[in-house]
């Protein structure tokens, strides 16, 4: 995947994206000078917004709630082991759990 650029934030690129069962997986590129929080906080409003747009369900469900993400979420640096984070992100939800290799 080329970087994508987010909508409203065209400094943060989206390098890799994949799916779980109950989770999602990002590599992204964010500037130095933007706060990490900030930006998964407009992440997940930017996307409630769009899914709650798109599929009606979902706008009954949350009806009145504040979001329908978590409130947490982990993060870490990549360093140099960026192309073993791509290949984790990239086989989420396609090996058999506990038994996967990298």
């Amino acid at each position: 995947m080329k970087g994508v650029l987010i909508d409203g934030m065209p400094e943060v690129e989206m390098l890799e994206v994949n799916h779980d069962e109950d989770h999602i997986h990002m590599l992204l590129s964010i500037p130095p000078k933007m706060c990490v929080s900030e930006v998964v906080r407009r992440i997940k409003s930017i996307t409630a917004r769009l899914l709650k747009r798109k599929f009606e369900y979902m706008r009954k469900a949350y009806w009145g709630v504040d979001g329908i993400w978590s409130d947490g979420y982990f993060v870490s640096t990549v360093g140099l082991n960026e192309e073993i984070i791509r290949k984790y992100i990239e086989k989420q939800g396609h090996e058999d759990r506990g038994q996967a290799c990298l």
